[in-house]
């Protein structure tokens, strides 16, 4: 009986234990919640709007000398003479020796061609001078033969007819007929060959005239002479030297007009490059003719910032393999010292970044490259929150991205470099001390 007494009294304790703590639970209040604050992105944005962007080319190409042209001699024999200058590098005026063979038997050749000339022309005005007084016997051996026929005529007919004379006088005068006769008509068949012999004469004198040519081409060439101002670039060639006709001598460098050979994505090629809109379409399969732009050449290995000036001159060739366009930009006369005080020349065998204007494009934004991802998505400030928007590049030039489709006059493009940021993230926009605060615009207020 006393273990069921203590068995209600401790029930009876814990029940007013938990009815006291309900109690107490109940009266109190409870605390008051907080909102956790929204994180903010910190980023620098600005205002965007189309503009047309002239599309510059950029590629890299080595100088090299339009005209390079390998120097042969002409004529076999011993040299006997150099241009003191004639070693690698070394500078020639146009018109000077470069080297010259021993001429005494080519001199020799040409005495004997001119007097070969001379002989024919002797022989030519001696058959001539023959010729007229020929014909002149010609007359006087005709007016004889017809005198002796006539008196043959008479002699006959009076011993015929008449019974005067004798048969020895008709013998004697038709055998003085006919020695008239057979003269006359020797020299007319010699006065009828003249104008052929003449003609001969003529033949041999053009034919020795062409030796006489030939001599003195040869005494000519016996002396080299630069074709142009030219620099050596190699040298094959010592005084003493038997030379024969065909051997390559030196190499020569004409220096005034350069040229660099620079290769192009092909397809920024077809894209870019300004074709000659009113030039025809070729008949061949190849490239129209491109604008002779201005194009603006820098040495890589320059650190002092000179440049030089070239024009765009015509697509040289395509390579299948690469895929690319090599253009020729061609640089003449003083264009070949840089626009500047130092006149530093371009060289050949210079290693050069050339810039070559392209197509104007319309509309395109330019952005800074951290505002666009590698997955083509800019970050616009919209109503001070972000949103991811999908763009179209047009092209990438140094630190700029231009865009061509995906934006809107106004747009606030974040150009701070973003990785995954959260869409619709609220945005604490700032700028750099000297540009203002990014301010939205609608499109209507650009006229857009």
């Amino acid at each position: 009986m006393r273990a069921l007494f203590t068995g209600v009294v401790c029930a009876a304790v814990l029940g007013g234990g938990v009815l006291g703590m309900q109690l107490l639970a109940a009266m109190k209040e409870p605390p008051a919640q907080t909102k956790a604050p929204e994180a903010v992105l910190r980023v620098r944005a600005e205002a965007v709007y189309p503009e047309d962007v002239e599309v510059t080319l950029k590629g890299y190409g080595e100088v090299r000398a339009l005209n390079v042209v390998p120097v042969a001699a002409e004529v076999a024999g011993k040299v006997v003479r150099i241009h003191p200058n004639l070693e690698a590098g070394g500078l020639i005026r146009k018109g000077e020796v470069l080297f010259e063979v021993d001429p005494r038997d080519y001199e020799a050749g040409l005495a004997d061609a001119r007097a070969m000339v001379a002989m024919n022309e002797d022989t030519i005005v001696r058959l001539k001078k023959q010729y007229e007084i020929d014909r002149e016997r010609l007359k006087t051996l005709e007016r004889s033969r017809d005198l002796a026929k006539a008196e043959f005529d008479r002699v006959t007919q009076l011993f015929e007819q008449d019974q005067v004379g004798t048969q020895s006088l008709v013998e004697q005068t038709e055998r003085g007929y006919i020695a008239a006769a057979d003269l006359a008509e020797q020299l007319g068949l010699a006065v009828t060959l003249y104008p052929v012999r003449i003609r001969e004469a003529g033949n041999a004198l053009a034919s020795a005239k062409a030796r006489l040519g030939a001599a003195e081409t040869s005494i000519e060439r016996t002396s080299i002479k630069a074709p142009f101002n030219a620099r050596v670039k190699t040298v094959n060639l010592e005084a003493g030297q038997y030379v024969a006709p065909g051997l390559n001598a030196m190499t020569l460098a004409d220096d005034s007009a350069l040229e660099i050979s620079v290769p192009l994505d092909s397809r920024e090629a077809r894209d870019w490059l300004k074709f000659k809109s009113d030039a025809a379409q070729p008949q061949e399969a190849w490239f129209r003719d491109v604008e002779p732009v201005p194009c603006r050449i820098r040495w890589t290995e320059d650190k002092n910032h000179h440049y030089w000036e070239g024009t765009l001159n015509r697509i040289e060739r395509f390579d299948q393999q690469t895929r690319t366009v090599a253009v020729a930009v061609r640089i003449e006369g003083e264009a070949a010292h840089s626009a500047d005080a130092d006149k530093l020349p371009l060289v050949a065998g210079m290693f050069c970044e050339v810039s070559i204007p392209g197509r104007t494009l319309k509309d395109l934004y330019r952005l800074a490259s951290t505002a666009v991802n590698f997955e083509g998505i800019v970050y616009r400030s919209v109503e001070g929150r972000l949103k991811a928007t999908p763009v179209e590049r047009a092209f990438v030039e140094g630190e700029d991205v231009f865009i061509s489709h995906g934006l809107n006059p106004g747009d606030v493009i974040i150009t701070t470099r973003l990785v995954d940021p959260l869409e619709n993230s609220l945005l604490d926009i700032t700028a750099d001390e000297d540009t203002p605060p990014p301010v939205q615009h609608n499109a209507s207020k650009d006229g857009a």
